[in-house]
């Protein structure tokens, strides 16, 4: 078993308790190391809506210190794919990005924080119908990333294969 088995109770009880977030994100920094050193943390998990948050620290700066672009394009990135996540069973579906386009609209020189939506409608149209018939399908979701003030850095659109797992087939 992986830590990914026990992700649908814990983001339900992170929904209702910040004590239960804090694990989340304890988990979260276990699961996917390569966000740990920027930061990477969950601000909110809400049902349709899931706010994360980078800081405006060193290990983010770019050139000019400000935010580096592939620090936007992460949070961006882990937003819409915890919003994926908490809504589907990873133990059943398979969650891979297939690509990722960023628009940059400022220079960011705060804490960065970005958010995803996916409605109920969109989720069962969407994703969970077409997948009784098929056994792959694309989901793309917009994420926007702002700053703490709250202007426009960057707009985040991420495609995602879900895919159940009894379908993967994969070569050793």
């Amino acid at each position: 078993m992986n830590g990914f088995t026990y992700l649908p109770k814990l983001i339900e009880n992170a929904r209702k308790s910040d004590r239960w977030l804090m694990v989340l994100n304890r988990l979260m920094r276990l699961l996917i190391p390569f966000n740990s050193p920027h930061g990477v943390k969950i601000l909110e998990m809400g049902f349709n809506r899931v706010r994360t948050t980078a800081p405006y620290q060193r290990k983010n700066y770019n050139h000019v210190r400000g935010m580096h672009a592939c620090a936007i394009a992460t949070i961006g990135e882990f937003s819409a794919g915890l919003m994926l996540l908490s809504r589907l069973d990873p133990t059943r579906y398979r969650l891979i990005m297939a690509s990722m386009e960023v628009d940059y609209l400022f220079q960011a020189k705060q804490d960065i924080i970005a958010e995803t939506e996916l409605d109920e409608l969109s989720l069962q149209c969407e994703i969970l119908d077409p997948l009784e018939e098929k056994s792959t399908i694309y989901k793309t979701l917009h994420t926007l990333v702002t700053n703490s003030d709250g202007r426009k850095i960057a707009k985040v659109k991420t495609k995602w294969q879900v895919k159940d797992w009894d379908k993967v087939r994969t070569r050793t």
